[in-house]
């Protein structure tokens, strides 16, 4: 694009461009299908809930090819029973065919590995096995309840939260050499916590010249601040 570009038309957007779109994107999904029948496939259920707290599923299927999408259920509505997973399960088994899935992931509650038993006795090619990622997930969530892990979260959000709330010690920071941004943990993903622990870890020599400089001095007059310096 450039001097002179005329921008596509509102019907050609809507109509025209985003048909060529669909039939480019189908040539590819098209493709992984052929791959599916050649060499077998994984469907990957994933659970999550969106802004407004409904609970989806988002169905994928994975080949070596790539990863396609293939459909999302709004679970509202449904009892997140085996039987009825299981019937959900079959559903997206038999839009990708029966005889090209040979592998099934979903997280690993109860509920879920029932359902893929009963997906197994029914399909006996098929295997169902837990998420690894959720496992971990998992994992880490019992390391963080640990009482010596929730006493070093404690101290690493106080730092975290005193650098962020004053805007003089960011900057200091902020013009160090090779700065990044501490990263903070998220609310729903509990690997974030010790993703975190290492950034601030990471960030230990800037910080520690931080609070030995004497552009620091001013800040030791408050609690918070000699508190950051001794966790430091």
């Amino acid at each position: 694009m450039g001097h002179g570009y005329k921008a596509p038309s509102y019907h050609s957007l809507r109509v025209t461009l985003l048909r060529d779109a669909k039939k480019d994107v189908q040539l590819v999904v098209d493709s992984f299908r052929n791959t599916w029948a050649e060499i077998g496939c994984t469907i990957m259920g994933d659970g999550w809930k969106d802004s407004r707290q409904r609970p989806l599923i988002n169905f994928l299927v994975y080949c070596p090819k790539g990863i396609s999408f293939i459909k999302s259920i709004d679970a509202s509505d449904i009892v997140t029973n085996a039987e009825n997973l299981c019937n959900l399960f079959v559903e997206i088994v038999e839009i990708v065919g029966s005889k090209n899935v040979v592998h099934l992931v979903t997280n690993n509650a109860s509920n879920y590995k029932a359902a893929g038993t009963l997906l197994n006795e029914r399909y006996p090619t098929i295997c169902w096995s837990p998420c690894a990622a959720h496992c971990i997930d998992l994992i880490l969530k019992d390391i963080g309840e640990m009482g010596t892990i929730k006493s070093l979260m404690a101290l690493a959000a106080t730092v975290t939260v005193f650098v962020y709330n004053h805007k003089y010690v960011l900057n200091w920071l902020r013009k160090t050499n090779g700065w990044r941004e501490i990263i903070r943990p998220g609310e729903t993903r509990f690997a974030t916590t010790f993703i975190a622990l290492k950034s601030l870890h990471d960030h230990k020599d800037s910080l520690q010249a931080l609070v030995t400089s004497g552009d620091y001095k001013k800040f030791l007059k408050m609690n918070k601040g000699k508190e950051v310096k001794q966790i430091v």
